[in-house]
């Protein structure tokens, strides 16, 4: 497909163009909030495995700082996408 019978697609259907972006940023907010669930459970059987405790309250003391923190940038950037894909779809409803 032609990069003007792209463009002439875009401009035909607008409210799909932006629709389609929403669902793009609800689609890696999702995924992203998702991989990082499944990590911090990785790590926490990790560790539980490591050390044999079965204490849920010392289990999340036991990851180190630099993964807390990442951690919370990855699950704000997560809900800042699906924040964005809400904006975004609510905006092209304006269409």
């Amino acid at each position: 497909m032609s990069l003007q019978a792209l463009l002439s697609l875009g401009l035909a259907h607008p409210a799909q163009l932006i629709n389609g972006l929403a669902l793009f940023f609800a689609v890696a907010g999702s995924w992203l909030l998702i991989a990082t669930r499944l990590r911090e459970r990785r790590a926490v059987a990790q560790l539980a495995a490591d050390s044999e405790l079965d204490e849920r309250g010392e289990e999340a003391s036991l990851l180190d700082e630099p993964t807390l923190r990442l951690n919370r940038f990855f699950n704000g950037f997560g809900f800042a996408c699906l924040a964005a894909a809400l904006w975004v779809s609510w905006f092209s409803t304006r269409f």
